[in-house]
């Protein structure tokens, strides 16, 4: 025995041969027996570009609204914690709030004192795992190794911290979307010899189990796995009122790659922000371009100078064998691996390695956009940078041109600029359709997960991912929780989905990275780009009981013949959205809206059809005022012809002073 499971629901993990597996499976009480799985690891500037300014607060905006998500109790299940961080001193934060019921779990070089009235609570679960592939720096206690369980737990709810930077990059103030809001630490996950962090379902099942028993509001899960179980214990968090929030996983731009796409939980896709990284590279013939990296000069190394500029290739150490690079700055080209160019993320530490062993001095990467540009935050001392394409073949035509090729490297700098086109989904940031889930949209919202600066043990590092983006979301529903108390969690996602952007300041539609560069649709962000502010008055909600989910959660784990018969379609849910597969014939599908706004509004119905498809919505207008908040309306969507074709995009917006939205599809 390896867990019990008492809190959510009835269950036990176990180590089983695989005839004891189904003889268990066999006994008339046990729903389902499955294997568990392995799940692994999926800010100054972000908090402004949403609007949620700590310095200049506005009463208008959620962070004042929401009392910047004062005794609102945030879980995290990751890598564990680092207590001593300046983001989670609790000066001024008044007592743990009497409803908690968790405990502080003493461990390796963690006792008591590390939990705070910041630190309400830390559990870690190493009951299954094997010791001996722990990495030498792991601690069995909630003392995060790793690093990313602190820097996911202070990008949702750290306490602001003056002067932050990464050596001088990303200087501001550091915090969380909801600064005041308390943590519960549930270690899950844990740093091995490869230097990965990995837990099993197990694992994340009893941190689920143990958060619903503590108490805690929000949970954010910043982890994923191929066929992962967590998402049934995530629908017992919310069954009893906890907001659960996941990443959606960082395999893009590849479409059908979208994790933790059950449909009671947040998944969340990564995007950019309007803050870039721009070094300077400075050629022979006096010409300057620019790329990008988080290359950084130590107080007493040299200035930059010019160094002697090479081809290298694909920089593997089969095409720079017998190539001298000492002192040199090597220009390296891997886009002839077209497997892996799209997100080159270990051909550039290979080409990094490579460069070193051949004595190089600076390494420039021709990349197509990766937006994953923390992969330079440490290169071994020498400067490396990131350029485009078009950036990489001036060099190269300046290499062949010259008789004597140099480049000097610049440090990099920190830019905000309302110039940058921004947000745009992340070109590592995966895309739906959900495999398992054709009937449900995912993602079901972005959020900044490119480039975030937040807390690493003692200092603060930039990191991408949608990790990043999820802490984002489960900060900006505390801060919906604390200003709506009574919300469920199908309630507060409603108010995030339905009021999310699809277009920037500017009105330009988002961009999605990838090859090539589109504009987004809902696999790329869901409902759009997280706004916070409009999501803190909605005007209409889609509100679902959450046992209205049991039917449709049975059968994905049930295969009986009495399941298939009762199994009830995705987009019959009350859902912000609508996605019907293989849309032959006519389907009528019912939504309810309630009304959280002004007491008396009246709503008219605007439609975008998606291509190929009539949709027809009875009633067209929605009247509420105090004896009636409450309305069901009817979609029906007729394909104009019976074929089989790809996904189309439509909208459906109610509108007043207010207006609320919801993207569906057909195919």
């Amino acid at each position: 025995m390896v867990h019990n499971y008492k809190h959510g629901f009835s269950g036990f993990a176990a180590m089983l041969t695989e005839d004891e597996a189904k003889q268990v499976a066999g006994f008339p009480e046990v729903i389902s027996v499955e294997p568990s799985t392995t799940y692994t690891t999926t800010t100054t500037h972000s908090w402004d570009f949403l609007d949620l300014s700590y310095q200049t607060p506005s009463d208008d905006d959620l962070l004042q609204k929401g009392r910047y998500g004062e005794d609102i109790i945030i879980g995290v299940v990751d890598t564990g914690i680092w207590p001593e961080s300046r983001s989670f001193r609790d000066e001024g934060y008044p007592p743990v709030p009497s409803r908690w019921k968790g405990v502080c779990q003493v461990g390796e070089v963690w006792g008591t004192n590390n939990c705070s009235r910041k630190i309400i609570g830390a559990r870690f679960y190493d009951a299954g795992i094997d010791r001996e592939t722990l990495h030498r720096n792991e601690y069995l206690s909630a003392r995060d190794a790793n690093g990313h369980g602190t820097h996911t737990a202070s990008t949702t709810a750290g306490s602001a911290v003056d002067a932050a930077s990464f050596h001088g990059l990303a200087a501001g103030v550091a915090r969380g979307g909801a600064p005041h809001a308390r943590i519960a630490v549930y270690k899950s996950l844990w740093l091995n010899e490869d230097g990965r962090s990995s837990g099993s379902d197990a694992m994340v099942l009893a941190a689920i189990d143990d958060a619903i028993h503590d108490g805690v509001d929000v949970l954010s899960l910043s982890l994923g796995a191929v066929g992962a179980q967590s998402s049934f214990a995530a629908l017992h968090a919310v069954q009893k009122g906890i907001t659960v929030v996941y990443s959606g996983m960082n395999d893009g731009p590849r479409p059908q790659t979208v994790g933790n796409t059950a449909p009671w939980v947040i998944t969340v896709a990564a995007s950019t922000i309007d803050r870039s990284f721009p070094t300077a590279i400075t050629l022979g013939n006096k010409h300057q371009i620019l790329g990008q990296s988080l290359y950084y000069q130590e107080k007493n190394s040299p200035r930059s100078s010019f160094r002697s500029l090479a081809f290298g290739g694909l920089c593997t150490a089969e095409t720079l064998n017998g190539t001298d690079l000492k002192g040199k700055t090597a220009l390296c080209f891997p886009l002839s691996d077209n497997q892996r160019a799209l997100v080159p993320v270990q051909q550039f530490q290979n080409a990094t390695q490579n460069v070193l062993d051949a004595g190089g001095s600076g390494l420039v990467f021709a990349q197509y956009t990766t937006n994953l540009l923390d992969v330079t935050e440490n290169c071994g001392g020498i400067p490396c940078v990131l350029v485009d394409i078009d950036t990489g073949y001036k060099i190269l035509r300046y290499i062949r041109t010259a008789s004597s090729p140099v480049a000097k490297i610049e440090p990099a700098r920190s830019v905000t600029s309302k110039e940058l086109l921004a947000p745009k989904v992340a070109a590592f940031s995966s895309r739906g359709p959900a495999i398992d889930y054709a009937d449900v949209i995912k993602p079901d919202i972005a959020a900044p997960g490119a480039s975030i600066l937040a807390a690493v043990g003692d200092s603060y590092m930039l990191m991408s991912g949608t990790s990043m983006a999820a802490p984002h979301v489960s900060g900006i529903v505390a801060l919906l929780k604390a200003l709506h108390p009574d919300w469920s969690p199908a309630a507060l996602k409603s108010a995030i989905v339905t009021t999310a952007s699809v277009t920037d300041e500017h009105g330009m539609p988002i961009l999605a990275e990838g090859l090539p560069r589109k504009i987004a649709d809902p696999f790329d962000y869901g409902g759009g780009h997280i706004n916070p502010n409009r999501a803190a008055d909605p005007g209409l909600i889609y509100d679902i009981n959450p046992n209205d989910y049991n039917q449709f959660f049975r059968c994905s784990i049930e295969t009986s013949i009495s399941c298939n018969a009762t199994s009830v379609p995705g987009y019959l849910l009350n859902l912000p959205s609508v996605s019907v597969p293989n849309l032959r014939y006519p389907v009528t599908v019912p939504r309810t809206v309630t009304n959280v706004g002004e007491v008396d509004a009246v709503y008219h119905v605007a439609v975008e059809s998606p291509a190929g498809v009539k949709i027809e919505v009875e009633p067209s207008v929605l009247v509420f005022n105090a004896a009636n908040k409450v309305h069901t309306f009817q979609i029906k969507l007729s394909p104009m012809w019976r074929l089989q074709g790809d996904y189309t995009f439509g909208s459906l917006t109610w509108y007043n002073d207010h207006r609320t939205m919801f993207d569906k599809k057909s195919r």
